[in-house]
């Protein structure tokens, strides 16, 4: 991990498959709690809280498919985008996070909202 004033680089962007997620500690972020770097079937990336709005499951356990997240305990969905529900049970969002991809490298902002 390397820790600029332009974000935290958290890995390169071979080093999460398609379909998978990488998850990123508080300690590593600053941040409240831990957040999870998703990589959508689309080959896009994106940052969401890691912790269900719902019930405290993992998201990055949660099946990622066509720009959706879909926690692993209860079935609900959020989007990857903005952290909206999708589905029920769950009602309400999880912060979504700002990503930027440099050089081939993903760069996290912590606390800083992504565009949606």
């Amino acid at each position: 991990m390397t820790t600029t004033s332009t974000g935290i680089r958290v890995a390169a962007v071979g080093d999460i498959p398609e379909g998978e997620a990488l998850t990123v500690t508080a300690e590593r972020t600053g941040h409240d709690g831990p957040i999870s770097v998703f990589h959508d079937d689309s080959g896009d990336f994106f940052a969401l809280d890691d912790t269900c709005s719902h019930g405290q499951a993992s998201l990055a356990d949660g099946w990622i498919e066509g720009g959706q997240v879909e926690c692993p305990l209860h079935s609900g969905k959020f989007c990857l985008r903005t952290g909206k529900p999708q589905s029920m049970p769950v009602t309400e969002p999880v912060r979504a996070h700002r990503l930027e991809i440099r050089d081939g490298e993903i760069w996290l902002y912590a606390g800083e909202e992504a565009a949606g």
